[in-house]
């Protein structure tokens, strides 16, 4: 199967490179950033130099492919998945971006194209797990997903590393969270509702909310659904100044009759803080709790995980979480396992037992373990 990634940044390149070592795949890489592609020279991958902001662009380079991972930055990715599903090609995708993916379902139905949303770590394989649960009980009630990427070392003063792409980070700052609170939709300022959460292993965090949830409020019958980001405790304060002191607009200011963007200037300040040095061991820490009823007994299904850098491939924990989960995603579609038509969300591969069990143990076969635990009264 001939198979092109859209990104070769930071989890882009370690998916393209999880496919080359299946032989299953022939393997090309796409990015603008010649040194990004420059990384992946000694794998077998065929790399390609291109502007992928032009849907024109997009549309000629996947026409001779069998499947497309969308891995572009979150204000590229939903222009570039409408081009890939106009050029009637399958594709993966973990772009996260803000717009509805539902609004292309009808195009995607048009060009019989399967095409599977957000398939990251979360949203992602936690949306899995939830569409597997949730057919499980007889009753939904609540879901609550708690979820980071963090370095393992704390630095001041943000004790933060950027392991995915530096302005869909700051995305999570600034795009209101939305989340369902007894059934009814509830939207809050990102950052909001700080609350301290111990986890074992790691010590205390800091949980806000973040717009996470995504298709899950649709998908899922619960009164009660939630998503929040994690953080090292103090994080969040020094955003919330920024963020409320303009450091993140996007519409230009003039400076001595020059216009530039806040936000572009922040960027340019604060990137070079948050690059993960070669070497540095960032870890993912996931919580997934649903609540419900089986068989007329309370029952709550938790999920966690702690995954870490992998130092014999050289690859960061969210890359390895967002990545493999999206390169599995691939590998159920090129098996057959599933063939829906049309936009598809995580859940509703969840929803079939022998998917789930086919993402879980491709993860676990690459050192990603969920760890599940049931609890009935």
């Amino acid at each position: 199967m001939k198979v092109i990634v859209l990104g070769a940044g930071l989890v882009g390149g370690p998916m393209a490179i999880d496919l080359a070592k299946d032989h299953n795949f022939d393997v090309y890489s796409a990015d603008i950033s010649q040194d990004s592609l420059d990384k992946l020279k000694d794998f077998p991958i065929t790399t390609i130099n291109m502007d992928l902001s032009s849907e024109e662009n997009i549309k000629s380079l996947v026409k001779d492919f069998h499947m497309v991972i969308n891995a572009v930055p979150g204000f590229m990715g939903f222009q570039t998945m409408k081009a890939i599903i106009e050029a009637g090609k399958d594709v993966v995708d973990i772009a996260f971006y803000p717009e509805d993916p539902f609004l292309l379902d009808e195009l995607a139905v048009k060009n019989k194209v399967t095409a599977l949303v957000d398939c990251g770590v979360s949203p992602g394989m936690s949306n899995v797990l939830i569409g597997y649960v949730d057919q499980l009980l007889d009753e939904t009630h609540s879901v609550l997903i708690l979820v980071g990427g963090l370095p393992e070392v704390r630095e001041w003063p943000y004790e933060y590393k950027a392991v995915f792409s530096p302005v869909d980070v700051i995305e999570e700052y600034t795009r209101p969270a939305r989340y369902i609170e007894n059934g009814v939709q509830v939207i809050r300022p990102a950052l909001t509702d700080a609350e301290y959460i111990d986890f074992p292993g790691i010590g205390t965090l800091e949980a806000f909310n973040s717009d996470g949830l995504r298709t899950l409020a649709e998908t899922i019958d619960a009164p009660n659904l939630k998503e929040k980001t994690l953080r090292y405790p103090g994080h969040i304060q020094k955003m919330a100044v920024l963020r409320e002191t303009g450091f993140f607009d996007k519409e230009e200011i003039e400076i001595n009759g020059t216009k530039i963007s806040p936000l572009d200037f922040t960027a340019k300040l604060l990137f070079p803080k948050w690059e993960l040095k070669p070497g540095e061991v960032d870890i993912t820490v996931l919580k997934i709790e649903i609540t419900g009823k089986k068989a007329g007994k309370d029952v709550t299904y938790t999920y966690d995980l702690l995954d870490k850098y992998d130092p014999g491939t050289q690859t960061i924990s969210m890359a390895r979480t967002t990545g493999y989960t999206a390169t599995m995603a691939v590998r159920l579609l090129k098996k057959g396992l599933y063939s829906k038509i049309g936009i598809t969300p995580p859940e509703f591969i969840g929803k079939d037992p022998k998917c789930k069990d086919f993402m879980l143990q491709g993860l676990k076969e690459r050192g990603i373990n969920y760890i599940e635990t049931i609890k009935e009264s």
